[in-house]
């Protein structure tokens, strides 16, 4: 509870008041007084009481009016107001608590009762701001945290990859005498380099809050254009099997590039959940698209599975953190993050599960 609070009494009868500021001072709590609304919405523009004890009838505005204005001032919605009401019916007091009361207090009123309420409301709101302030510390600590994991993944990723190109440039140095050497050299410089590339356009899409051009596209066209999409740049001719449980001509509205893209980098990492040493020609994938509701909203799912190696543990709950992988190769880590925040940006969200089976399946939710 705060030191020395602020209280204003408002009541149209003086002996209500003085008995009230008598009581509420001898317990070391500071008393301003209103006689009616408009002088109660006058005193707080000027001074922000921490409890304002508010009169239900009284002339020029009545309590439940007072208390509305009030409620809908960003700057007094947080203070806390006690009815005081002569109003002993259920209809009565709940007109008051609808209107954004706290608490409220019968006539006549029992003093010893009226301060015990007022400590009460006052214990609540100072609980209230303390958490408010905890969790604007965890926020801060979580930013900075976030920060810290972004910029460290930026660092490890980027210095192993410049090692590569570093490296490659000293054997170019050293091997003039050598074609075959020399367009090796520079063939794997130009990997890592087109990987940096990659870094940095994964990172500025995690920037761009901005929303994206939507128009309406068959489903069936955009999944077989992203399986498309994905064989071709990536060089994958592994099984993709596609179950679509979805009407022929069933449509949505969406970003038709960045949906392909989402899904494109989703394959590519159910590809990459095997084992290293799997044959390219076991490596299936698993395309359902159906319908969904969840809590009253459709939604399009499309689940990408795989028959890999499953979430490890040690990550699960880290999926999504930037630079977060279980691969070993440099200038990966990047695709679920952007994946989610791209979704997201678009309305949509991806979650991600290790299967009942084998594998792990990776859900993409987007609503109809």
């Amino acid at each position: 509870m705060p030191e020395n609070p602020l209280i204003l009494v408002v009541d149209d009868q003086p002996i209500n008041i003085q008995l009230l500021k008598r009581k509420l001072e001898r317990d070391g709590m500071q008393v301003v007084t209103a006689e009616n609304g408009q002088e109660c919405l006058d005193i707080v523009a000027k001074h922000l009481p921490d409890l304002i004890l508010l009169d239900v009838m009284m002339p020029v505005m009545d309590g439940i009016e007072t208390c509305k204005r009030l409620k809908s001032d960003d700057r007094t919605e947080a203070v806390p107001i006690i009815f005081i009401t002569a109003r002993t019916s259920k209809e009565g007091k709940l007109e008051g608590l609808e209107a954004g009361a706290a608490d409220y207090i019968t006539k006549p009123l029992d003093l010893d009762e009226t301060l015990a309420r007022v400590r009460t409301q006052l214990r609540i709101q100072s609980v209230h701001k303390e958490n408010l302030e905890l969790h604007d510390r965890l926020s801060d600590a979580r930013r900075t945290a976030s920060i810290g994991a972004v910029t460290q993944g930026i660092a490890h990723n980027l210095n192993n990859l410049l090692g590569v190109v570093v490296g490659y440039l000293d054997l170019i140095k050293g091997g003039y005498d050598s074609k075959e050497r020399l367009q090796r050299s520079v063939l794997l410089m130009e990997n890592a380099v087109q990987r940096m590339v990659k870094i940095v356009r994964e990172l500025s899409s995690i920037a761009d809050n901005d929303r994206f051009e939507v128009v309406t596209v068959p489903v069936k066209k955009l999944i077989q254009q992203a399986i498309e999409r994905f064989r071709k740049e990536h060089n994958i001719l592994s099984a993709i099997h596609w179950e679509n449980h979805l009407d022929r001509n069933a449509e949505i509205a969406i970003n038709q590039e960045l949906m392909e893209t989402i899904v494109q980098k989703i394959l590519l990492n159910a590809w990459e959940a095997y084992a290293k040493n799997t044959p390219a020609s076991e490596r299936e994938i698993f395309i359902t698209t159906r319908k969904f509701s969840e809590r009253g909203v459709p939604y399009l799912l499309i689940e990408i599975a795989d028959e890999g190696q499953g979430i490890d543990a040690s990550v699960a709950d880290q999926l999504f953190d930037p630079f977060v992988t279980t691969k070993t190769a440099v200038g990966r880590g990047l695709g679920l993050t952007t994946s989610r925040h791209e979704l997201r940006n678009l309305g949509g969200n991806l979650r991600l599960a290790n299967r009942s089976g084998k594998g792990a399946v990776a859900t993409i939710f987007y609503p109809l």
